[in-house]
């Protein structure tokens, strides 16, 4: 039985007896408190799963399943549920050995009623705690976002004041970071903190780029320049006219077509592929590259000069190993919207879940938290992410970094490409969500994986 339709803290008792049942319900019976019963203990582990309780008080001896079994089976489930097991043949080895098992306290029967009322209340405190806390951490959450961007560490500070700083006046901007950092959050902040917000934020993928296409789709072309364009077409930087363009890995911008940007950002003018007409234009461009391109400079693989005027500011943002003091902070504001998206309820993640969590390298730094929080969010039946709702790799990292420490250290490459088939895996094999979440084109993705595209 139930005594409040929506309590704020959940009792299941589970024994064999029927009489101590209905004593154990009557003499806990208070406001504020649902109490569950169940006389055999399967019956009483179903309760348990499905209702998530605070406290289970479990008969240390009853037929088919000893207590301290049913013991094991709520810690192996949750190891949240504070457990106390109930004896009328109390015995110093079994209390011992409940304790080591996790038991939170072992009582003789009859039981001592002030000793399970003081145990209430204390549940009812922490209860109270926890969601103070959880209500300090969406506050906490509501006052680190900036714009699109989430981080309460000292790195991420520093970023926003200079995005702050930076976007009233920039023409051109230059943010550098590992694959998944957050580039193009910062881009949109940048341009939502511009004079020009009100204008178009157009975004152009330059590894997805093809070549022989690449400068009609930045700059458009004129009916008939060549075989295909039947009707005259414009480029990304005139769909952006008035706004901000970003230039997403604009490392692999071809290198014959970097004269041609250079000079659209040097004088704001535009020539469509066939037309000698100049077009004026203003536009705003935020460029991001996970390269080096100092060092592609000094191997003439990115003009010089370009990169001067692309860095004329330049913002590096910090990878996810480098604030792991946002992991929690990040980890609530992905859970928040799935949950949202999802249509579920989900009030936040285990304690053991987070540990979990903050002993991951994070290679796919934010975007790969994004993807693996989502995961969860689909995959939990339950109101709070455990571990088992986590992707298998993430689960088996630990086990999977022993052996690796047995073996040679693997090349870049490998590591790349091991970490692209954990990707993968965890998107059920779909490549194109796959490259997305890399943050690489589809191309690349297939480069990466050794394999053909066709």
């Amino acid at each position: 039985m139930v005594s409040e339709p929506n309590p704020t803290v959940r009792v299941v008792a589970i024994d064999d007896d029927e009489q101590h049942l209905k004593f154990i319900a009557k003499v806990l019976s208070r406001a504020n408190l649902g109490i569950l019963t169940a006389d055999n203990p399967h019956q009483g582990l179903e309760i348990v799963r499905k209702e998530h309780p605070h406290l289970a008080l479990v008969d240390l001896l009853m037929p088919e399943m000893s207590g301290l079994e049913v013991l094991e089976k709520i810690i192996q489930f949750d190891p949240n549920i504070d457990v106390v097991l109930l004896t009328g043949q109390y015995s110093t080895e079994s209390a011992v050995q409940a304790i080591q098992k996790g038991a939170a306290d072992y009582l003789t029967k009859p039981v001592d009623i002030n000793k399970l009322q003081q145990r209430l209340d204390l549940l009812f405190s922490e209860v109270s705690k926890g969601r103070r806390r959880l209500e300090l951490e969406k506050e906490l959450l509501e006052n680190s976002q900036f714009a699109t961007m989430v981080g309460n560490s000292s790195a991420m500070f520093e970023v926003f004041r200079q995005i702050r700083r930076v976007a009233p006046h920039f023409r051109t901007v230059l943010l550098t970071g590992e694959t998944g950092v957050g580039k193009e959050l910062a881009a949109q902040a940048l341009h939502r903190l511009s004079p020009v917000s009100s204008g178009s934020f157009v975004t152009c993928d330059c590894s997805a780029v093809v070549e022989t296409l690449a400068e009609s789709e930045l700059f458009g072309h004129v009916k008939g320049a060549f075989t295909g364009a039947v009707r005259d077409g414009i480029g990304l930087f005139e769909a952006a006219n008035g706004g901000t363009l970003f230039l997403d890995e604009v490392g692999e911008l071809p290198l014959a077509l970097q004269p041609k940007l250079l000079r659209v950002l040097q004088n704001q003018e535009i020539q469509r592929v066939g037309s000698p007409a100049v077009r004026r234009i203003d536009v705003r461009v935020v460029a991001a590259t996970h390269r080096d391109l100092q060092e592609m400079v000094k191997e003439q693989r990115f003009r010089q000069d370009l990169f001067y005027r692309l860095s004329m500011v330049h913002i590096k943002l910090p990878a996810l190993a480098q604030r792991t003091g946002d992991l929690p902070l990040l980890e609530r504001h992905f859970i928040d919207r799935f949950a949202g998206q999802y249509g579920k309820r989900i009030d936040g993640i285990t304690k053991r879940a987070e540990a979990v969590l903050a002993r991951h390298a994070w290679p796919g730094n934010v975007r790969e938290l994004e993807n693996v929080i989502g995961n969860a969010c689909m995959m939990t039946e339950d109101e709070t992410i455990d571990i088992p709702d986590l992707p298998e790799y993430i689960r088996n990292r630990q086990a999977a970094a022993n052996h690796e420490g047995n073996e040679a250290p693997l090349t870049l490459e490998e590591v790349e490409r091991e970490h692209s088939l954990r990707i993968l895996e965890s998107v059920g094999g779909n490549k194109v969500r796959a490259a997305e979440l890399l943050g690489v084109s589809r191309t690349k993705l297939y480069r990466i994986l050794g394999e053909s595209e066709s």
